[in-house]
């Protein structure tokens, strides 16, 4: 079983890590035991998610949890100037890690890859949801409230995106897997594919 500790810069995502579904999956999936804590590994914004401070961060979490990997969760922002997953995997620093995996736009593209996990959120009218191209949103999260509107799902009142990526994983049981099979949401794949084969490399 290898190790793996993640890094990563905003709420939704630890909520993703912090997930049984997700763990469990990396476990029977990956061969991937998660490492650390989750909260403590939030960049909390994509201005700290740079080289400089990710390569302090990353050599105190080898200290403290040993991973044999670091795996770095990130979105392609789109208010930064960076728009390439290319230049932002070098603006985040790839020395100090062991995997960058970039969502585009934001993770919450994935949610709406997840047409299983969408039509349970979106209820019984649903039925014949599919997002088509989950990953050309510039911003998925309104999206999601515009389908929220649209068909009278539910979102937290306080409009938290971390208080619903908590809802959709748990409750509505959010699956990686799935929306990485999803034919147009290719970093989910990624992610996927990526997670796999460092479960497989195994410990060097």
């Amino acid at each position: 079983m290898v190790n793996v500790a993640f890094i990563v810069e905003g709420h939704t995502e630890v909520e993703l890590i912090r997930s049984e579904h997700f763990r469990r999956w990396l476990k029977q999936s990956c061969g991937i035991t998660l490492v650390g804590n989750p909260s403590t590994t939030n960049c909390k914004g994509n201005g700290n998610m740079c080289a400089a401070k990710l390569e302090n961060l990353a050599r105190v979490i080898r200290k403290a949890y040993k991973p044999h990997y670091i795996v770095v969760l990130a979105d392609l922002d789109p208010d930064d100037a960076v728009q390439c997953i290319t230049q932002r995997k070098r603006h985040i620093g790839e020395q100090a890690v062991d995997l960058i995996i970039i969502a585009r736009n934001a993770i919450e593209a994935w949610f709406l890859a997840d047409t299983k996990a969408m039509q349970l959120w979106l209820g019984k009218d649903s039925g014949n949801f599919r997002e088509s191209e989950p990953e050309s949103y510039i911003k998925p999260w309104d999206r999601l409230e515009k389908q929220a509107k649209l068909f009278k799902a539910k979102l937290p009142s306080n409009g938290s995106k971390s208080d619903f990526a908590k809802t959709f994983i748990q409750k509505y049981q959010f699956d990686l897997e799935r929306a990485a099979s999803h034919k147009r949401c290719p970093s989910a794949k990624y992610c996927v594919e990526k997670l796999k084969q460092l479960g497989q490399k195994g410990v060097l």
